[in-house]
């Protein structure tokens, strides 16, 4: 499990010329992008009238840098980073968004027995994935064993009272990686803005993380696709319809380095210590938040398929796998999935 911060769209937002037929009234669409948490975001409303987008982007934007401000790892001042930073073991006061990750991430975690783990980054500095960025060397198995010994959720702590809420820690060295759970973070930031604003038409999207709801501005249904896990960035897998409902995807084929004819994940196994060395490549989870979405979808790739669909099923969750094959690439879908896919899928 290692930062998402830094990659690329896997998921692509389209507009759907399949279904739905327009409607009568006049319809208009605005599309703003911009950079945050290390990719790329995009927001579009479609509606009779729509806010104007100057003054729009500048309230996204600055709901994301604050988003930026309290988990970031890669800000030394950013409340997370003052949070490893900090060698004692007394709890500290904490933003009520990044408790919300945390407990998320707490119960997700106990749900997967570690494989979504926030504490592993230890683990992610010493492979190179971190904000250190140190230069690409495989680490001795002396090294892992050292960082796993700072690895594990029964070392932090969240706590809420009428004062607020406090995040403590009794490792001094525990350091608490949000990034897996940043896009998904950001894109119900966004969901909720639209809320308070009265939008009903948006398709939003923060890296591998996407939420939209009623039509565009031709008046049909918002589709996303489901990339396919090649270097291409338009090939699609598959469309899904969400209305109303977020969807993320965790992939180990975009965030790697080579060495010695070997390929090295950006995705870490936390009982091992190493990057995944299994077959599946690409986990996609639809849920009613981006941040429950975007929290699964990296324990189940960390976990494999056999082991991501065996508790997909057992927790009724709308699940797509990816694996790779001798013959190429298989998908296989929970039955909760197959009821998002577009008309023209089934």
């Amino acid at each position: 499990m290692a930062p998402r911060f830094a990659q690329g769209l896997l998921l692509s937002a389209l507009f759907s010329l399949l279904t739905a037929c327009h409607d009568a009234e006049t319809r208009q669409q605005i599309d703003i992008e911009g950079k945050t948490m290390g990719t790329f975001y995009s927001v579009k409303v479609s509606g009779a009238t729509t806010p104007d987008p100057h003054q729009l982007q500048q309230e996204i934007d600055a709901l994301l840098e604050q988003a930026n401000d309290d988990i970031s790892t890669y800000r030394k001042t950013s409340v997370l980073s003052r949070f490893n930073q900090y060698r004692g073991t007394e709890p500290q006061p904490i933003a009520q968004g990044m408790a919300d990750i945390i407990l998320q991430a707490q119960r997700i975690g106990r749900d997967t027995d570690g494989a979504m783990n926030i504490t592993v980054g230890p683990l992610v500095n010493l492979w190179g994935f971190g904000p250190e960025k140190q230069p690409i060397n495989i680490p001795t198995q002396d090294q892992i064993e050292r960082a796993r010994q700072q690895v594990g959720l029964q070392h932090l702590k969240l706590i809420s009272d009428n004062r607020g809420e406090w995040l403590q820690k009794d490792l001094p060295d525990l350091y608490v990686d949000l990034s897996t759970m940043g896009e998904g973070y950001g894109v119900d930031l966004l969901v909720n803005m639209m809320m308070r604003k009265g939008i009903t038409n948006y398709l939003i999207s923060v890296g591998g993380a996407v939420s939209s709801r009623g039509v565009n501005g031709q008046g049909r249904p918002w589709r996303v696709a489901i990339q396919k896990p090649t270097d291409q960035e338009n090939a699609v897998q598959a469309l899904v319809g969400l209305q109303g409902y977020s969807i993320s995807t965790a992939g180990s084929y975009r965030n790697y380095f080579e060495q010695g004819g070997l390929r090295y994940s950006h995705v870490l196994d936390p009982a091992t210590g190493r990057p995944i060395n299994h077959k599946l490549v690409s986990a996609t989870v639809i849920a009613t938040t981006a941040l429950e979405a975007d929290g699964w979808d990296t324990g189940l790739m960390v976990l494999g398929t056999e082991k991501a669909l065996k508790l997909a099923e057992k927790k009724g969750l709308a699940v797509y796998l990816i694996t790779k094959t001798d013959q190429g690439f298989t998908a296989v879908m929970t039955p909760q999935f197959k009821a998002f896919l577009a008309p023209d899928q089934h």
